[in-house]
């Protein structure tokens, strides 16, 4: 092991590669430019159409095509993401999969796509999407129902929401080919998220695998669920929907809770998201931290609000690990940006930016990054 977390990647180091994305929104606005469009009818104060979140994009960026096949909305960033057997991708897919109507009430917002559309999440090679969010029950229980049962048609794991307290805690399972390893995968969602009480699952009632707080006894209650379900060489990624939309900040609480998840050896890998543009990460122990993805996909194009946070960028977080210890061995941050309501590789300049935010954060264990000639952004782990 050489000094920082990083490992020597020789010939006797076996690999895992994993992908992590943060919040992918096909609902709504995207929802309307593919293949088999809902009904645009919004149930918002801000808009009544999801056309209007289409046009916005458009008065942003110019046109956009209606009825695209499948890549369209993954733009340059498909090649990376459809890699088959040779990575894993995960995402918090924050859109309810149904043509259910019966929208959540009280709710300022509300993401549906039409299962019809579910083709474009398996044209990008998605392997794993957790649900532990504050949109996947927009439409209710019977879209819930509808949504798990069209990501199991497509063949995609899903975890963190289910029909009872049980099926919402079950972990995704994979088995990737450049691996002896196998990789489970947890969802939870949060209350300062958005997730409300009302909608955690109960032992007869649909609904999100909750997690009340990032206490002690938040702690216990994750380690105890991996437990039950983890065995010898087993990787575990934890993926948690937590924290308010904006703000680069850090709270302690969660580096707390984050640190103590790997000290105690229950997980390797942390995917936090929520926050609508990205955040700082750690590596910890050689434990890789995400505190937020930032949205990886969605329809905001063109809203204008809270421009310091450039929540047009996003990242796509490949990851190689040492598949025995689950330590980091390479890092990258491949950065893109929304524009016309598809990914397009960020500019040099961008990718500088987003370098500047991350060097900012001194108190983390952020180890120091690059930005190379063709924007890709190097951490070295050495």
């Amino acid at each position: 092991m050489v000094q920082g977390g990083g490992i020597s990647t020789n010939q006797h180091t076996a690999l895992l590669r994993l992908q992590l994305c943060g919040d992918v929104m096909t609902g709504r606005g995207i929802d309307q430019i593919l293949a088999y469009p809902l009904s645009p009818v919004l149930h918002e104060t801000y808009m009544k159409s999801a056309e209007g979140y289409v046009s916005l994009a458009e008065s942003a960026s110019g046109p956009i095509p209606r009825q695209v096949d499948w890549s369209y909305i993954w733009g340059q960033a498909l090649p990376i993401l459809a890699q088959g057997d040779l990575a894993a991708s995960i995402i918090n897919l924050e859109t309810a999969v149904t043509r259910s109507e019966n929208y959540w009430p009280g709710k300022a917002v509300h993401y549906r796509m039409n299962p019809d559309n579910m083709d474009c999440l398996r044209a990008a090679g998605i392997t794993v999407c957790s649900l532990a969010n504050n949109h996947v029950l927009d439409w209710g229980y019977s879209g819930l129902t509808e949504t798990l049962a069209a990501l199991d048609r497509a063949g995609i794991a899903h975890t963190g929401a289910g029909q009872d307290r049980e099926q919402a805690g079950l972990p995704a399972v994979l088995n990737p080919a450049d691996s002896n390893r196998r990789v489970l995968v947890f969802a939870y969602g949060m209350t300062s998220s958005g997730v409300g009480q009302d909608w955690a699952a109960q032992a007869y009632r649909p609904g999100v695998n909750l997690l009340p707080e990032l206490g002690e006894n938040g702690t216990q209650r994750v380690c105890e669920d991996i437990t039950r379900y983890r065995v010898d060489g087993d990787l575990v990624v934890l993926s948690i929907h937590w924290g308010p939309n904006w703000g680069f900040r850090v709270d302690p609480a969660m580096r707390q809770f984050a640190h103590r998840l790997i000290d105690s050896g229950a997980v390797d890998i942390i995917h936090g998201h929520s926050s609508h543009h990205i955040k700082p990460f750690e590596i910890y122990r050689g434990k890789l931290i995400l505190y937020g993805c930032g949205d990886f996909l969605n329809d905001y194009e063109g809203i204008g609000d809270f421009k310091d946070f450039r929540p047009e960028l996003t990242l796509l977080y490949r990851v190689l690990l040492d598949s025995d210890t689950g330590i980091v061995a390479v890092l990258e941050l491949i950065p893109f940006r929304i524009h016309r309501l598809q990914l397009v590789r960020a500019s040099f300049i961008e990718a500088q930016w987003i370098k500047r935010m991350l060097d900012q954060h001194h108190e983390l264990n952020c180890p120091p990054i690059s930005v190379l000639p063709k924007g890709l952004i190097h951490v070295n782990l050495d």
